[in-house]
Order: structure tokens, then C-alpha cells, then sequence
């Protein structure tokens, strides 16, 4: 059975199938709705429903609270509709954003190599449907034989590649990454869905743009910096790619050809625990240091206006970043961030006190 759903402020109304989550139509009818972890662990995709009957699903009482069912609030990727709805979400809309429908695709493993001793890049071909559809800097939802819940993945090549590039970082008893590193195998297909996520570059600012990235965060920046080279960009793009140590960075060759070939692209890869007497050329640091030292003045001061920053990468390393940019005069409707919450840690995840994701 269908019924329809109404989307306010949008006034646009789409189909719903029973037993179909809220988010799962409004994505794949190309409505956008804040989301994150799609687990009902974050709260993300908190709506609330104006008219009908819902079935609130597997909502995390952390994430939904008892008072807010009995407001009638749900989180879009649990509830599922009884009946005909009407539902008011935080729907920010942007001039730069595609809101390309949610697709499910079948992908076979091309090629895969270890970048470093715990990220390997895997490479798929997609049967039957030539490109992906998304935005660079969006994600997928990958199916992992054994696991219950697909798992985000940033999409690493630009939206005009053949090939899907991934990322993955080993995670210490993580079951996905740890089947992807140890069984995976190339011939092998896997099934996704695509595309997830509202981190996107705002092109029509026509601003220099900096991107910050640490470990396999350097995903969601590859596939925009790619984007913005081939459609012809000119204006200063900055990546900073922050590593422990020097066999921990990769794609290093990659992007200093891309430095030497596009004037306007600078690429500085940041070390922050690398040997003295290593002859190590490039800095030395955190991102965020890294960050400071190329901005500050003569007279020591960071300064960021007049920039758009994309960051990528561990949480800590994202609160230094967001600290340092707003320190150089950089706030929040210009910074943009991806943050990534598994289902087994979603739930202790501490949102930034500085800065609304």
C-alpha cells in the first residue's frame, strides 16, 4: 500500500511506500533531508509530523526523546507511515545543491591497492548504469556481506569518472573495513546506494576555496578539487593533507602533478609525528598548525575572510581546524564539514560546542 506524504515548508507532496522510512522516499524523490548516521542514533533527521500516524521504528530513545514522540516528532530514517502524512522539516535550501535522487547500484571491484599500512583504495565499475550520479563531495551507502547496516563511505572520484573510488580506513575490530581489507577480493560486486550528504562546494560564491584533511578524509576533498579543476576553476585552491608520518600520507605524487599543472592549486601535506633526520621537505605539524602558519601576516595575524573552508577527517582534528579558521576570522556559514557517526558509536558522539553540523 502507498500513501503521500507532504513536505512543509516545500509544499511538495510525494509518494511513500508501507514499510519505506521517511528519509529513504524524500531522497530517492530528490527532496533533501538533514541526515547523518541513518541509524536513529543522531538526530539528525529529526522531523515533526503535522498530520497521520507513524511507526517510529528503531528511533534511539538518546536521540528521541520520550517528551518529543509525544510532541510528535520522529527521526525520518526510522519512521515509517500508518497513513497519509504531513511532516515540517529544517530544510535549508541552497542554489548550489543538485538534490539528486537516491539510486541503488551494483558495483564490481576493479582494482584495489593498500595507499598506506591502514587505507586501501578500492575501485568499482557500475553495471549498466555508466556514472553515478552525485555531487563531489558526497557519499555512498555500501552493503558489506556480515554487517547489518550499510556503511558511509565518501566517494573519492569525480562525478565524471567512470570508475567509483573509495577510501577505506581499517578500523581497530570494525567489521566492515576489516572484511573490505582481508576478503575482499578484485571480480567481487557489492551493492550501494548513492548519493548521501549535504557537503558540496558552494561554486556560486566564487571565492578561494581551502580544504583540510586528515587520514582517509582526504576522500571527500579529491573529488571536489577534481570538480573544480575540470570545470575550468581559476580562482586559489588550497588542500592541507595532514598524516602522522610519511608512510602514513598517500597520493602524495598524485597531487603535487596536479600543483604543477593548475597554477591556482597549492597542495601542502602536513606531518605531525614524522623522525627528526627523516629529510622530510614539507611542514611539519597538525593541519590546524599548518593551517595558521600559511595564513598569519607580518604581524602574526591568521586571517581567513573572503574564503570558503571544506574539513575533513577525525574529530579532533575538525574542532582544531573550526577553532583556528573562526580564531582568523572565518564563522560558521563558511565552513563546511563532513562527519561520518557508525552505528556503534553514533550514540557517544559529542556534537562540536562551537559549530552546528
Amino acid at each position: 500500500m502507498d500513501y503521500t506524504v507532504r513536505i512543509e515548508p516545500l509544499g511538495q507532496t510525494i509518494r511513500i511506500e508501507a514499510g519505506q522510512t521517511l528519509l529513504d522516499a524524500c531522497l530517492r524523490q530528490g527532496v533533501w533531508l538533514p541526515h547523518a548516521c541513518c541509524h536513529g542514533l543522531c538526530a539528525t533527521c529529526k522531523v515533526q509530523i503535522v498530520d497521520g500516524e507513524i511507526d517510529q521504528g528503531d528511533a534511539s530513545d538518546f536521540a528521541l526523546m520520550d517528551f518529543e514522540r509525544e510532541e510528535g516528532k520522529c527521526l525520518a530514517c526510522c519512521a515509517t507511515p500508518m497513513s497519509d502524512l504531513v511532516i515540517q522539516a529544517d530544510i535549508d535550501e541552497d542554489p548550489d545543491a543538485q538534490n539528486l535522487p537516491l539510486q541503488d547500484y551494483t558495483g564490481t571491484v576493479v582494482a584495489m591497492e593498500d595507499a598506506t599500512p591502514t587505507i586501501r583504495v578500492i575501485r568499482l565499475a557500475v553495471e549498466g548504469a555508466g556514472r553515478v550520479a552525485f555531487q563531489a563531495g558526497q557519499y555512498l551507502n555500501l552493503h558489506v556481506p556480515g554487517c547489518g547496516q550499510p556503511r558511509a563511505f565518501s566517494l573519492a572520484n569525480a562525478p565524471h569518472d567512470s570508475e567509483i573510488e573509495m577510501h577505506i580506513r581499517r578500523v581497530p575490530d570494525g567489521v566492515a573495513t576489516g572484511w573490505l581489507h582481508d576478503e575482499l577480493r578484485p571480480g567481487a560486486q557489492l551493492a550501494f546506494a548513492a548519493p548521501f550528504g549535504r557537503f558540496f562546494v558552494r561554486k556560486q560564491a566564487q571565492v578561494p576555496t581551502i580544504f583540510l584533511a586528515g587520514g582517509s578524509g582526504l576522500s571527500s576533498p579529491k573529488s571536489m578539487i577534481l570538480d573544480l579543476l575540470n570545470e575550468g576553476a581559476t580562482l586559489p585552491i588550497t588542500l592541507i593533507h595532514g598524516a602522522r608520518t610519511r608512510d602514513e600520507l598517500y597520493f602524495e605524487a598524485f597531487f603535487n602533478d596536479l600543483a604543477g599543472r593548475y597554477p591556482n592549486f597549492r597542495y601542502l601535506p602536513a606531518l605531525s609525528s614524522e623522525p627528526d633526520g627523516s629529510g622530510w621537505p614539507g611542514p611539519r605539524g597538525f593541519v590546524h598548525e599548518v593551517l595558521k602558519a600559511q595564513y598569519t601576516d607580518a604581524a602574526g595575524i591568521a586571517d581567513f575572510r573572503g574564503h570558503k573552508a571544506y574539513v575533513c577527517g577525525p574529530p579532533p582534528m575538525v574542532e582544531a581546524c573550526i577553532k583556528t579558521l573562526m580564531q582568523g576570522r572565518l564563522f560558521e556559514r563558511d565552513i563546511y564539514t563532513e562527519q561520518f557517526l557508525s552505528a556503534a558509536d553514533a550514540s557517544a558522539a559529542a556534537k562540536s560546542p562551537l559549530f552546528r553540523i
